[in-house]
């Protein structure tokens, strides 16, 4: 038992399986009176059979190799049954794979080899080499070290399914590091007006670079969007990318947050931990809404800014981390300047590369494209085979001022999309915020028949693209009749020869 005991503590506390291996073996030599021991794996790709771990063998022993079935130890993992030789020199079958035995005048040597379980087969064996004794006990010799090769069977499956794991745990971050530096490409980015290709090409400067960015703009531009391909287009893309929303941290947080705590800094703090800025390392930090972040705060990030030395709460130790800083905000920095809430200093510092993301209302040309984007997205999301967004649709989504930007743009979108049973989103599956003259800023008197009128004008120019300009089939779409539709059609003038191209 004490035996036993030893070989699970000594491969409970290896750092590798191998290690744990010849711990245990050097066990048995030591309590058990074993002269030589060894442990030979099954390789499952050739199906040759290798020593992972001895113990008093010599180095040409060491490199000893069987063929599965060859030999005594060969049969054993083929067969999955142990063999007791009594000794060795009266065995015509014995090998002497790993050196011939020295025998002396008085004793001479007993074999023992067991094998090593799998989940369905055995794969290796344990070989033990003992003094020969006459009346060992070689049921109780063979029990012992069954469960030996049992408990090193049990921690090299251990050691597969964790390599596994860790191998599955690479490549799913491997394959997430690539989706995302081509999902945050600055092409994928979304605008061909002159204000957008200002800035995609301030992010192609400035992205191979270390420098500090600020990027400014109204909440729900898509600054963190730009923050994430200034990384992922830089020399720092396979390193982390740490966010922090600085608005939505209390100000009693944001510091233990940033910087890290150790433990007993303060009540509730049972071990140490690291900030975020130890956690991006040789990658890039974004704090969001940099504006917000309290007055001590930003004594202590001008500090990381000067010196690159920041310490954890409740720590002496300073600490130094290799981080591109990369910040945003909706604030009016100089304001808060002026008010005395934001360091003029830690402004300067900041302010090295700025990049000002436009409002929506200021790149409409931009609008059409976001929106149609925004439609395959959640098309696909929802299951809704939409194709296309009506023209007075878009002329609605083009008259609207869009206080929220492009995140309004796309909750819009989504709002529509779930909304629309057809295939074409229509001006009433948009929000009432944009039907309504108040709220989109279009004052215009229209009366009920001519709201009416152009619903359904919008209705039979969608039926005539869909079919070409064949009336009959655009009747049949709208389950009228092709003599109603031909007087439609001439009462709101509309031209049927274009839809025939």
């Amino acid at each position: 038992m004490a035996t036993l005991v030893e070989v699970n503590q000594a491969l409970a506390a290896a750092r590798s399986p191998r290690g744990g291996l010849q711990r245990g073996l050097e066990i048995l030599g030591d309590l058990y009176g074993v002269s030589r021991t060894s442990v030979v794996l099954r390789d499952m790709n050739t199906d040759s059979l290798e020593i992972e771990a001895s113990e008093g063998l010599t180095a040409e022993g060491r490199r000893a190799t069987w063929k599965a079935g060859e030999g005594i130890t060969g049969q054993v993992v083929q067969t999955s049954r142990p063999v007791v030789v009594p000794r060795i020199s009266q065995e015509p079958t014995f090998l002497h794979r790993t050196g011939r035995r020295l025998k002396a005048r008085t004793s001479e040597t007993t074999f023992i080899c067991v094998p090593i379980p799998g989940r369905r087969k055995a794969i290796g064996a344990m070989n033990v080499d003992l003094p020969f004794v006459k009346d060992r006990d070689y049921d109780r010799d063979l029990q012992l070290f069954q469960v030996v090769a049992t408990m090193f069977g049990q921690a090299l499956r251990v050691k597969k399914l964790v390599e596994g794991e860790r191998q599955r745990l690479l490549n799913e971050n491997i394959h997430l590091k690539e989706e995302l530096k081509e999902r945050y490409d600055f092409s994928h980015i979304i605008g061909t007006s002159g204000p957008m290709r200002q800035v995609f090409e301030q992010i192609e400067r400035v992205a191979s670079t270390t420098t500090t960015v600020l990027i400014r703009g109204e909440s729900g531009t898509g600054k963190e969007l730009i923050a994430h391909a200034i990384h992922y287009n830089s020399p720092r893309s396979k390193k982390p990318f740490i966010k922090v929303s600085c608005a939505a941290l209390p100000d009693s947080l944001i510091e233990s947050e940033l910087f890290g705590y150790e433990k007993g800094a303060f009540t509730g703090a049972t071990e140490r931990r690291k900030g975020r800025f130890e956690r991006a390392d040789r990658g890039s930090l974004f704090l969001d809404e940099i504006g917000d972040i309290n007055l001590s705060t930003q004594v202590k990030l001008l500090r990381v800014l000067q010196d690159h030395e920041f310490e954890r709460l409740g720590g002496t130790e300073p600490l130094r981390a290799n981080v591109r800083l990369i910040t945003a905000t909706n604030a009016d920095l100089e304001k808060a300047i002026a008010a005395k809430t934001f360091r003029e200093d830690l402004h300067y510092r900041l302010n090295v590369f700025t990049i000002f993301v436009p409002p929506l209302r200021e790149r409409k040309t931009d609008i059409l494209l976001l929106a149609d984007n925004f439609l395959q997205k959640y098309a696909v999301e929802h299951g809704k085979a939409i194709k296309r967004i009506s023209t007075p649709a878009i002329d609605m989504l083009m008259a609207y001022h869009w206080p929220g930007n492009v995140r309004e743009l796309e909750n819009t979108i989504e709002r529509a999309v779930l909304v629309c049973d057809g295939s074409v989103i229509h001006a009433h599956h948009l929000p009432p915020t944009l039907q309504t003259a108040e709220a989109s800023g279009t004052f215009t008197t229209t009366s009920l028949a001519d709201a009416v009128g152009a619903y359904e004008r919008d209705l039979l120019q969608d039926a005539l693209k869909t079919t070409r300009g064949n009336r009959v089939q655009a009747a049949k779409l709208l389950n009228s009749t092709e003599r109603i539709i031909s007087y439609k059609v001439k009462k709101h003038g509309i031209d049927g020869r274009r839809f025939r191209d």
